[in-house]
């Protein structure tokens, strides 16, 4: 450590440089992070989203759950779990066009899932058995 003027520090002047030190560290240090990508905070936002749509879903509340399975999707749109969910929304309100993307959009995102792919077979399964006027969309 150099010396003051005097030729030696007192105690105050030895923390007040380490502060000084510590400081400079941090300020440098904080100047090479980066903030986390956009994806993160949106995919944390859309999970969000999708929980509380399957909450209010459970109570029946069907319109409300779109709303928030649309928004998850609009805030991550490559998350194929809350694409799942809005087709089940939609497949529920009868809007089938919408639903029949939906499932088509989480099977692109993620072809190698099970259940979407269980979930849309069935949908097909049971929607192609009806007449095509029926679609609410």
């Amino acid at each position: 450590m150099a010396e003051c003027a005097r030729g030696e520090w007192t105690i105050v002047e030895v923390i007040q440089a380490m502060n000084v030190r510590l400081a400079v560290f941090l300020l440098a240090f904080a100047a090479t992070l980066t903030p986390l990508p956009s994806f993160a905070t949106s995919r944390d936002e859309a999970k969000s989203q999708v929980e509380f749509g399957i909450g209010v879903a459970e109570r029946g509340l069907w319109r409300e759950a779109i709303y928030r399975w649309e928004k998850a999707v609009e805030l991550d749109p490559s998350y194929p779990a809350a694409f799942n969910d809005l087709a089940i929304g939609y497949e529920h309100e009868g809007q089938f066009d919408k639903a029949r993307k939906a499932y088509e959009k989480a099977l692109e995102l993620d072809p190698n899932n099970s259940q979407i792919r269980q979930n849309y077979e069935l949908f097909k399964e049971i929607n192609d058995r009806t007449s095509p006027g029926k679609d609410k969309s």
